[in-house]
């Protein structure tokens, strides 16, 4: 039998370890507090024929918890990091997971808040965007290439690597496909697309267009009150300026900020179900399954 937490361990040689200055260790049981209660369109994916739980992913200062879901069997199979909300990854992350495992996909949601702040446990949704605006992109871009090389060892097939996020974890997805040019393909479901620059971001995904050589498709909601119809134009205007002519960004005009989020009131059932056929034969079609 292999030797797991060798193979991890041999990844980062000469990594400490320890816990030291994490606030998040392992992940949460349900949903978010500062999201409930949940909605009766809560989907719930069971495990059956899947391996789907909590892993630790050996990260350059330590390890962080994730959400895994793959097929049983011996794979590899193409890997789809999946990025979280706002509220960490809860309940409805891990059932995206299990969702993609479903398809034949080692889906991972690693938890990327776990140095500034347990935001499942929050009930004050200023404290949660207060909390989460502390991860700096550059600790997320390194602990999401640590997930990747985690999957390589562990039956993903990262020849085949795909990232999909949601609201801060849209946002992230664009970053990231400018960071990593392995990626074959990214679909952002209403992240933000500018910003004030911050210490933590100091760039955002329209100004980082030009580096994003991979096809990402764009989830977005109309009737977004933070993201709006000129951001959204920007980034169109930004992604063709630059030649990224394979990016393409599909807008839902009645749907709001969040309508993939069946656990929500913003929860839109036939523009989420358009939604993830979309990023599903995406995936498909840019070698990612």
């Amino acid at each position: 039998m292999r030797n797991v937490a060798s193979d991890i361990a041999g990844l980062f040689p000469t990594m400490d370890l320890s816990r030291r200055g994490f606030v998040v260790t392992t992940l949460a049981a349900g949903f978010a507090l500062t999201v409930q209660p949940v909605q009766a369109s809560t989907i719930t994916t069971d495990t059956v024929d899947l391996i789907a739980g909590e892993v630790k992913i050996p990260v350059k200062d330590g390890t962080i918890p994730a959400y895994r879901a793959q097929p049983v069997g011996s794979g590899p199979y193409p890997t789809i990091l999946v990025v979280e909300e706002i509220f960490g990854v809860h309940e409805h992350i891990k059932d995206v997971c299990r969702r993609f495992a479903k398809l034949g996909y080692l889906a991972i949601a690693p938890e990327l808040y776990t140095r500034v702040g347990n935001v499942v446990a929050m009930t004050d949704i200023k404290e949660v965007m207060a909390t989460v605006n502390k991860a700096p992109d550059a600790t997320m871009m390194s602990d999401l290439d640590a997930t990747v090389a985690w999957a390589a060892q562990n039956r993903g097939n990262t020849k085949r690597l795909g990232i999909t996020g949601f609201c801060r974890g849209g946002r992230t997805v664009w970053m990231y496909a400018a960071h990593n040019p392995n990626l074959k393909a990214g679909v952002a479901w209403y992240g933000p697309l500018v910003g004030t620059p911050t210490p933590e971001m100091p760039t955002n995904p329209v100004d980082i267009a030009g580096q994003v050589k991979i096809p990402v498709l764009g989830l977005y909601a109309g009737l977004d009150q933070g993201i709006l119809a000129d951001h959204v134009a920007a980034m169109r205007a930004k992604l063709q300026e630059t030649g990224n002519t394979k990016s393409q960004i599909v807008v839902y005009p009645d749907a709001q900020h969040g309508f993939n989020a069946d656990y929500r009131p913003s929860y839109n059932e036939a523009d989420a179900k358009d939604g993830m056929s979309r990023c599903v034969a995406w995936m498909r079609a840019n070698g990612v399954g």
